[in-house]
C-alpha cells in the first residue's frame, strides 16, 4: 500500500461551545486545517490540525509540503515516515508550524493503519480500557463573571459531567479570584471535580499565594501556573502547594517534556496532540511520564483523545472541549462522565462534508 494523494482546507467556523449558554460569541471564529491522505488501495485517513491563528495559510502549507513527501510512502510505516520528516524539515523545527503539521499527517497514518488492519487506533496503541473520564472544558471561563458560574457550574453536573474546569488570572484583585473558585465548589458539591487553568498569567510567588488560599476548596489541579519553560518556577510552585500542578500543553516536541520531569516540575502531565507531533510522539511522552510514576491528561480534540487516553494505564482524563465536534459526522459518546472509544477501525471518524463545504475558505 502506497499513500497516493493529499487534500487539505483552511475550515473557518463560529468559535462557540454548546457548554456555554447565554453568553454571545459575536463574529468570532476557529480556523482549522484538515487533510485527507488517500492511499493505491483505496483506504484513507483523515487528520487536522490548527493554533496557525493568522498563520493558518502558512501552516496549510506545511501540511501540503509535508504531505508531499508523504507520497509514494508505505503509510503504516508510521515512524519511519515521521522519521523522514524530521530529517526534511530539520532546519524548521522541532517546534512551531512544521511540528503542528506532522501532526496532521501523523493522525492520518494512523487512521489508515487502523483501517487497513481492522483495528481501533485504540486497540492499536494497547487497548487498556473502552472508556476515560472526561471533563467539560471551556464553559467557564475567566471572561465570564462569577454569577454566571454559580448557574452554569450546576447546569454541567445536570448534564451527567462529574468533572469542569474553570480558569482564574484576569479578576482585579486576589479576593475576587478567590471568590471564583468558593462560588463554583459551593454550586456544584463537593463530589465533582474541579480544576482550574492559569493560562501562564501568574507569577511563582502570585502562583503559591493564590494556590494556597484556594486550597480548602480541594482543585483536582491548577494549570500552567507560570511561564511554561520556567521549570524551577513550576517546581517551586509544585513543591509549596498541595493541590497538583499540570503543565505541559504549550510543549513543543518530546523534548521539553524530559526536562520537566527531571526538574520534578509537575504532578501531571499534560499532552496536546498537535504541538507534541501527533499520535505517535504522544505515546512517546505517556510512557517517559509513566516512568516517572506521573499520570497524564490530554488538551483538546477529544475525538482523538479518546482513543490515547483509553490505551494507557495512567491516563486520569480527557478534556472535552467541543470546539471540534461539528467537523465529524459522529463522535464519541458521554456515558455517566466518561468518554466511550469508538470501536470502528481506524479513529471510528468521518469528516462532515458539509460542514467542511459550508466553513470552506476558498
Amino acid at each position: 500500500m502506497k499513500v497516493t494523494h493529499i487534500k487539505t482546507r483552511i475550515i473557518s467556523m463560529p468559535a462557540d461551545n454548546p457548554l456555554v449558554i447565554g453568553i454571545p460569541v459575536g463574529d468570532a471564529t476557529r480556523e482549522f486545517v484538515t487533510l485527507e491522505l488517500g492511499t493505491d488501495a483505496g483506504v484513507e485517513g483523515l487528520g487536522l490540525t490548527f493554533f496557525g491563528g493568522p498563520l493558518t495559510v502558512a501552516l496549510r502549507d506545511a501540511v501540503d509540503a509535508l504531505g508531499a513527501l508523504v507520497v509514494g510512502e508505505n503509510p503504516l510505516q508510521v515512524e519511519a515516515i515521521a522519521a523522514k520528516l524530521r530529517q526534511a524539515a530539520s532546519g524548521a523545527g522541532p517546534g512551531g508550524l512544521f511540528t503542528l503539521a506532522l501532526s496532521a499527517i501523523d493522525i492520518a497514518l494512523w487512521d489508515i493503519k487502523g483501517k487497513a488492519l481492522g483495528q481501533s487506533v485504540h486497540a492499536l496503541l494497547g487497548g487498556y480500557r473502552d472508556r476515560v473520564p472526561t471533563y467539560a472544558s471551556g464553559a467557564l471561563m475567566r471572561q465570564h463573571p462569577t454569577p454566571y458560574l454559580a448557574e452554569a457550574g450546576p447546569r454541567l453536573v445536570q448534564m451527567g459531567f462529574r468533572q469542569m474546569k474553570t480558569q482564574m488570572g484576569a479578576e482585579p484583585t486576589v479576593a475576587l479570584e478567590v471568590e471564583r473558585i468558593r462560588v463554583l465548589r459551593e454550586g456544584i458539591g463537593e463530589h465533582v471535580d474541579l480544576m482550574c487553568d492559569i493560562n501562564q498569567l501568574w507569577t511563582v510567588n502570585q502562583a503559591i499565594d493564590i494556590g494556597r488560599r484556594v486550597e480548602p476548596y480541594h482543585l483536582f489541579w491548577l494549570e500552567d501556573v507560570v511561564a511554561h519553560d520556567d521549570y524551577q518556577g513550576l517546581a517551586r510552585v509544585a513543591d509549596a502547594l498541595t493541590t497538583p500542578i499540570a503543565a505541559g500543553e504549550y510543549q513543543y516536541g518530546i523534548r521539553p517534556f524530559r526536562h520537566m520531569l527531571e526538574a520534578r516540575s509537575i504532578d501531571i502531565v499534560m499532552i496536546d496532540l498537535l504541538r507534541v507531533g501527533g499520535i505517535t510522539q504522544w505515546m512517546k511522552v505517556a510512557g517517559m511520564a509513566e516512568a516517572f510514576n506521573v499520570p497524564v491528561v490530554s488538551h483538546l480534540i477529544p475525538e482523538i483523545h479518546v482513543h490515547l487516553m483509553a490505551a494507557i494505564p495512567h491516563g486520569l482524563t480527557v478534556e472535552y472541549m467541543p470546539w471540534t465536534l461539528r467537523l465529524f459526522e459522529e463522535t464519541p459518546t458521554i456515558v455517566a462522565g466518561q468518554l466511550v472509544v469508538p470501536h470502528k477501525p481506524g479513529l471510528g471518524l468521518a469528516f462532515a462534508q458539509d460542514i467542511l463545504r459550508t466553513y470552506q475558505v476558498s
